[in-house]
């Protein structure tokens, strides 16, 4: 499969520049101490990055559309490649898990279905397939027992993927339930970091996986001290866009104009409306395993392949410039400040989850240490209706974009995207990273024709309803409760009406009757209201960049 596939070429730009020129416009990269919010061991292997001010160069003396020359020290070995299905996954936030039934989800092209084993106290990932006739057993039901059944013709498993049970054998025959055919395959899985995840590969040989080897650890998750908003969304584009996007800071003003709180620049620095800037980004430690960068004293680790979060300390309160509090995507760059000068600290990291060419999962969580008990108070889905209108504001953009990257072929995206400041110094790594260790794309195993799903209608590629609220508890309950209100409101409206209607009016004040007509226009008012607020937050929510 050659989707974004790329060059063997490292990503690279030779310059027209003298060498004493070049050198005062190039600086080598400090070395960033090891980040503390995470108990994985990277393997040490350093390449060396160098970023040019371009600010100082015209575009004319750009022969190569990167400002960054990664080099190497030593070639990659073969046994650095990296193995797509020898790494642990990302499902679904366990807050969005329902345990009464089974839930059918895809990663990396694999079907499977994650239920509840009430038997074993766990979560369980199978294959997302029954042996008898090959029906998913996602559409299933968990039965009296604790066990997966299969609704197309009663077969049921056990949480060791066992048949327990034929119906239409007979019970004095032999027990056919019992032979390995019978059986489903089982995923490894673990619930780390409230977070249900699997190892894409069924093999006994894997049972164990555990042991040799866990999924990131993000400390700050579990610790108390820290209050986090969990989230996830189905988008209708590929891994590869979605990590880039999100590891992309100089987008956040233009694309989420008027939607994100930020940080105003000084009068020197503000070019435009929006308020974007320079932005020093700094990589550090780029291989098999992922990259560190930092920009403006903000931290942030790549953890390949899903994994990517920044760590930031915040202002004093009385420094804090007034933003929307509604759990937007908070921009790090815009937020970043000494860590030494206050104690508010908060993260963000996001959970790039690579479903099947052309759509992606993306599980987001942000955390702080501060402001607590906002989030005891206020439902969750809030916040979502915030973090979903940021979503929606780049969706259509960054789905275009990914065709546009097939079109003009994938191996030449270092040559058409021009790239020249060190803003873009993460997606070029990112990109580096993927094309050095992957050849520029996600390993389908064959399963990618090359030809990406075709698009839908905008309202339906925006759809916020299938891609978000069936997946989350709060915004499903929110929704079922808003929709019940709705009725509600028009009932009692028809009803005021109605008895308007059959009183007698020698027996009702004018006044009183006058009362009903106006509850009845505004229940009916406040319906017809409600009715366009779930639409617009829980359905579809077009954005007009043109007219922010």
């Amino acid at each position: 499969m050659d989707v974004l596939k790329f060059s063997s070429v490292p990503l690279h730009f030779t310059a027209k520049l003298k060498k004493s020129r070049f050198l005062k416009q190039c600086l080598q990269v400090n070395l960033l101490p090891s980040l503390p919010s995470s108990s994985i061991s990277r393997h040490s292997r350093r390449f060396k990055l160098r970023a040019s001010v371009s600010s100082t160069i015209s575009t004319e003396e750009f022969e190569f559309a990167s400002p960054f020359e990664v080099e190497a020290e030593n070639e990659r070995r073969e046994d650095e490649r990296f193995d797509w299905y020898a790494q642990w996954y990302p499902i679904m936030p366990i807050c969005d898990l329902d345990k009464r039934v089974p839930h059918g989800k895809t990663v990396m092209g694999i079907d499977v279905v994650v239920w509840w084993d009430k038997n074993e106290s766990a979560w369980k990932v199978f294959e997302d397939l029954c042996p008898h006739r090959l029906a998913p057993l996602s559409e299933g039901r968990i039965d009296q027992w604790g066990r997966l059944q299969c609704v197309y013709h009663g077969w049921c498993f056990n949480g060791s993927g066992d048949c327990k049970f034929i119906p239409q054998a007979p019970p004095d025959g032999p027990p056919v339930h019992t032979s390995k055919r019978a059986c489903v395959a089982v995923y490894p899985s673990i619930v780390q970091n409230d977070i249900l995840w699997f190892w894409p590969n069924s093999d006994p040989q894997y049972k164990d996986i555990l042991v040799k080897k866990k999924p990131p650890y993000i400390p700050e998750l579990d610790d108390p001290s820290y209050t986090k908003l969990i989230s996830n969304r189905d988008l209708p584009y590929g891994y590869e866009v979605l990590t880039e996007n999100l590891m992309d800071p100089a987008h956040v003003p233009y694309a989420h104009y008027g939607i994100m709180g930020r940080q105003q620049p000084n009068n020197r620095e503000k070019a435009d409306r929006e308020g974007g800037k320079p932005i020093e980004i700094f990589i550090k430690d780029l291989d098999a395993y992922g990259f560190i960068s930092n920009q403006e004293l903000g931290n942030s680790q790549f953890f390949a392949p899903c994994v990517f979060y920044t760590s930031f300390s915040l202002r004093s309160k009385k420094r804090t410039p007034k933003h929307q509090d509604n759990g937007a995507l908070l921009s790090a760059e815009n937020n970043a400040e000494a860590p030494n000068t206050s104690q508010r600290k908060a993260m963000l990291v996001f959970m790039c989850i690579p479903v099947s060419p052309g759509r992606s999962r993306l599980i987001f969580v942000s955390l702080r240490n501060f402001a607590i008990g906002i989030d005891r108070i206020i439902p969750r889905w809030v916040f979502h209706v915030g973090q979903n209108l940021i979503l929606d504001s780049d969706l259509y953009l960054l789905h275009v974009e990914e065709r546009k990257i097939l079109d003009v072929g994938p191996s030449n995206w270092q040559k058409a995207c021009f790239v020249p400041t060190k803003s873009d110094a993460k997606v070029v790594a990112f990109r580096r990273w993927l094309n050095k260790y992957s050849d520029g794309h996600v390993d389908w195993r064959g399963k990618f024709s090359g030809i990406l799903p075709p698009s839908p209608p905008k309202e339906q590629l925006m759809d916020r309803y299938w891609s978000h609220v069936v997946n989350c508890s709060s915004c499903n309950g929110a929704y079922k409760g808003l929709n019940a209100l709705e009725v509600v409101l028009q009932v009692i409206s028809i009803a005021l009406l109605g008895v308007f209607a059959a009183t007698n009016q020698s027996l009702v004040s004018r006044t009183a009757r006058i009362v009903m007509v106006a509850m009845a226009v505004l229940c009916f008012a406040a319906s017809r209201w409600l009715s366009h607020f779930i639409y617009k937050n829980f359905h579809f929510h077009d954005y007009n960049h043109a007219l922010r």
